[in-house]
């Protein structure tokens, strides 16, 4: 059965012209590999020991910005490109946590649960911080049941609280009965928000007490948008799921690339025509006024006053549960439109020649015209004011800010020559 030119060697591996026996360092590396968990694979694919190198007076500098540089300006740019795209300022959103055993799992350091409830928690803030004017309420699955454990609210701390007190995992997850939990509260809400699901899942199947298939069309009969990240590994329930309503499917490779895909879900999804109506949506601005001990009041008590009933809330935005106004702040409101008016890509400055300021206009930061520059202080120019900034300060005015300083200045200089 074999060449009688070539001796048979137990354990030894054949190749088309001769054979190969793996000597004990190969095998002790291929054990090492496959005993690493995730979090580990992941600085070992990185190599972050290549990203050293010597620059010309001798000293080490990390060189790894590189990717991230690219990655960042590819965000802004994309950004930019999809301005035309007509975005919700107002949504309604439901996140799914499942809290099954599957997330006991210790393939994340120290464990997915810890992992998972913590890219939740900058979930949370990230989601208010890019829609003011938007809600958020919670749902666990776990034990073949969905608990809500949260009602649809702007305030991102009462969540994280939620979560921190409920963390206990069991069971299994159940898909159909998330859904049906969420789409009770999802087809009450008014149809100028868009209303959305958006599921963690980390266990592979799902314990559901009769056809899920069924939920999966009344929740697309809703028109509510279902959108998945998978820790684990892709489940078809899932993919079908997403591509049904219309949503986002993900599979984490990493506990980064967990953090990008749940991160990506912040801004707002580009609107379904047929789903939203546009209409005019009546709003309330509150004052801000102390309670007196002792005095009585109508609603659920705080420091805001609705401006038609009288009544008091908590916190904003929220809805008054007096005369049901919407209560906003006006800092809220506008920030609501930077999804609409995006700030234009800022041009490179790749040659140290070209550059006209010696300072970022921003931060002051001095920039190196010998062109051993790193990308942390590499400058662009904005194509409006010509004002040129650090690679820093360019992406918080992207991402954070979401105006040119710059262009505001001019802005107000304009305004006070022409008063």
């Amino acid at each position: 059965s074999h060449s009688p030119y070539l001796p048979e060697v137990k354990g030894s591996v054949k190749t088309g012209r001769a054979m190969y026996e793996p000597d004990d360092e190969d095998l002790a590396a291929e054990e090492q590999a496959a005993s690493l968990k995730a979090w580990e694979k992941h600085y070992q694919a990185e190599r972050t020991w290549e990203d050293l190198e010597e620059d010309e007076t001798g000293r080490l500098r990390i060189t790894h910005g590189d990717k991230q540089y690219r990655e960042k300006r590819r965000k802004i740019a994309m950004a930019a490109a999809n301005s035309h795209v007509c975005k919700g300022m107002i949504r309604f959103l439901y996140v799914v946590v499942d809290l099954s055993q599957a997330v006991n799992e210790a393939d994340m350091r120290p464990s997915r649960l810890a992992v998972v409830s913590g890219i939740l928690y900058k979930f949370f803030r990230e989601y208010f911080n890019q829609n003011p004017l938007s809600q958020l309420g919670l749902v666990v699955t776990r034990n073949g049941v969905a608990e809500r454990l949260t009602e649809l609210s702007g305030s991102p701390e009462s969540h994280i609280t939620a979560l921190k007190e409920n963390l206990e995992a069991a069971g299994d997850m159940s898909i159909q009965n998330s859904l049906e939990q969420v789409q009770s509260s999802l087809a009450q809400l008014p149809t100028y928000g868009t209303r959305e699901v958006l599921f963690v899942v980390s266990a592979l199947s799902s314990c559901d007490p009769g056809n899920v298939h069924t939920a999966i069309a009344a929740a697309k009969s809703a028109n509510i948008r279902v959108s998945v990240v998978s820790v684990a590994a892709e489940l078809h329930i899932c993919r079908r799921m997403t591509e049904e309503t219309g949503g986002m499917f993900g599979v984490s490779q990493s506990q980064h690339h967990l953090e990008d895909l749940l991160m990506a879900h912040a801004p707002p999804p580009p609107l379904n025509e047929q789903a939203t109506k546009a209409s005019l949506v009546e709003m309330g601005f509150p004052q801000k006024r102390s309670l007196d001990k002792g005095a009585f009041f109508s609603g659920r008590g705080g420091e805001y006053v609705c401006p038609r009933c009288a009544s008091r809330v908590e916190e904003l935005p929220a809805q008054c549960s007096v005369c049901s106004l919407t209560l906003v702040s006006s800092p809220h409101l506008a920030r609501s439109y930077h999804h609409l008016f995006p700030v234009a890509p800022f041009e490179e400055l790749n040659d140290a020649a070209k550059l006209d300021a010696t300072n970022c206009f921003a931060c002051n930061l001095k920039f190196d015209r010998s062109g051993a520059r790193g990308n942390d202080d590499a400058p662009s120019v904005c194509p409006r004011c010509k004002k040129i900034y650090c690679f820093q300060c360019d992406v918080f005015i992207h991402e954070k800010l979401h105006n040119c300083p710059g262009c505001e200045i001019d802005k107000a200089k304009g305004n006070k020559n022409s008063a």
